[in-house]
């Protein structure tokens, strides 16, 4: 079969309609300009523009799925546990998310461990996958679990401005302290509100959640293109990550790599996980 080819003329003249298309489209008003109108849909296109995450002509959402890896400590029975290995992925299409990690406590205890969210589940596995093929490994319903890791998910730097964006009319922007914030929903926590506060950037320095009288808090800072040096592809994610909760620090990370490429993440639900009370 001959190669079909573009003539050169002809994409000159698709780039040029490109260029000329995102020409026209009004550049939204600066962040804290945007948030103190309450200009919610200008203050959510910067924040997942400077972001990395809107892409295209059409400048849509088209971050699906990310992984990061990182190293630090995890709070493992009321102690620092010291990361070997912290692998974090997330799907943002089906709700769901896989941490994995391992850690030496100060007694020199090893402890691994594999942390799954699927829309309304949560579970342990011992192998990743367990219990999707009979024989192989177990999966271990974890239902108290739910919440922290969906508000986890959603209070993550790409998931964030995502929960804000389904928020619709529930989602409010504002100005606090001169910085730009913006309240809403967590999806799949009944009555949990999240608090984002920008940065100059406007990016997310602190996403605040409360559910009841608990309050997580994690804080973001030192952004930047995390992915491979040969994999580049202007998707930021903080470099520095800490997880609070009630004041105590559960999660203190520092990120090692990331891959914003929209990679193959599935987090399926084992049969026994759906059928536990």
């Amino acid at each position: 079969m001959k190669k079909q080819v573009l003539p050169w003329g002809l994409f000159i003249f698709s780039l040029a309609i490109a260029s000329h298309l995102y020409a026209q489209r009004p550049a939204p008003p600066p962040t804290a300009k945007a948030a103190a109108a309450g200009d919610r849909k200008s203050v959510l296109f910067n924040w997942m523009w400077y972001t990395g995450m809107l892409r295209g002509v059409q400048e849509v959402d088209a971050v699906a799925t990310l992984e990061m890896q990182g190293t630090g400590t995890i709070q493992v029975q009321g102690q620092a546990c010291k990361l070997a290995n912290y692998r974090a992925s997330f799907n943002y299409q089906v709700s769901g998310m896989r941490v994995q990690y391992t850690c030496t406590l100060p007694n020199g205890q090893m402890r691994k461990a594999i942390e799954v969210v699927s829309g309304a589940f949560a579970w342990n596995e011992d192998v990743v996958g367990a219990g999707l093929e009979p024989g192989r490994g177990t999966a271990t319903p974890d239902r108290a679990a739910l919440s922290e890791r969906l508000l986890r998910l959603w209070s993550s730097p790409q998931g964030a401005p995502k929960a804000a964006a389904a928020g619709g009319e529930n989602t409010k922007v504002a100005m606090e302290g001169g910085k730009p914030v913006v309240t809403f929903p967590i999806p799949g926590v009944e009555g949990a509100i999240a608090k984002a506060t920008l940065n100059a950037e406007s990016q997310a320095e602190r996403v605040q959640t409360m559910v009841g009288n608990v309050v997580t808090e994690i804080i973001y800072e030192k952004y930047d293109d995390y992915n491979s040096p040969d994999d580049k592809v202007y998707g930021y994610f903080p470099g520095h990550i800490v997880e609070k909760r009630s004041g105590t620090t559960i999660l203190d990370l520092m990120t090692t790599q990331t891959d914003v490429g929209n990679l193959y993440v599935v987090v399926p639900v084992q049969d026994n996980v759906r059928a536990a009370k």
